[in-house]
């Protein structure tokens, strides 16, 4: 049965603000978790400013796993984890739980590369001065890795997008469940095109936002 566009633009928007409810909450969470580790992934390895190889290790080990379980996988296997956390296994709010445990060790790998990418001499030079590892982190690598901080983020959302439309598989709202449910279910190909559009639009509007912010922080 072929919906009724007249009426079926609001579900469409409904659908788009799930969307964006998802990839916010989940990009501000996670990156709350992968921002921090992804510092302690650089500054605990050897030879770095507060070398710890024990809690690299660690630390490493836990992101490689992670991040090495397929997301659709990860979030069934993760669903009494996300009951206990927000209430209940289907629906937006339940879809940013594994968003989130998805994207962190993401972003703190993002990070992490981000901040190896600063040459070694600016922090050798920093500590000579007799900067301390705080001052180190919060004046000179952070600020050194920002505008390619900015580009890992936009990487970041845009896998945040990918993720949240496959959320719809198991009900978790969205453009990727509307898509699911009339598009594939009901082989509604109108509605499958208008989402997979919208879905490009979102990402291709991600991607410039982020090249334009880097490449002005750059410049400066």
């Amino acid at each position: 049965m072929q919906v009724d566009w007249s009426t079926f633009w609001v579900d469409i928007l409904n659908a788009a603000g799930d969307t964006l409810t998802m990839v916010g909450f989940s990009l501000l969470f996670s990156a709350v978790i992968g921002i921090p580790l992804g510092v302690v992934l650089v500054v605990t390895r050897k030879g770095h400013i507060l070398e710890n190889l024990a809690v690299f290790n660690v630390l490493n080990a836990i992101v490689n796993v992670l991040r090495s379980i397929p997301f659709i996988i990860l979030m069934v296997a993760i669903i009494p984890f996300t009951r206990l956390v927000v209430g209940t296994s289907i629906g937006t709010s339940a879809a940013i739980v594994p968003l989130i445990v998805y994207a962190g060790p993401y972003i703190a790998r993002l990070v992490e590369n981000s901040l190896l990418e600063i040459d070694p001499g600016i922090v050798e030079a920093a500590e000579a001065m007799g900067a301390t590892p705080w001052q180190t982190i919060f004046r000179i690598l952070l600020p050194e890795a920002f505008s390619s901080l900015i580009l890992s983020f936009t990487i970041a959302t845009i896998g945040l997008v990918g993720a949240s439309a496959m959320a719809g598989a198991v009900g978790g709202g969205g453009l990727g469940d509307l898509a699911i449910a009339y598009g594939y279910q009901r082989f509604d190909t109108d509605v499958m095109i208008v989402t997979v559009v919208l879905l490009v639009i979102l990402v291709q509007g991600l991607q410039s936002t982020g090249n334009i912010l880097s490449r002005k922080i750059r410049r400066r």
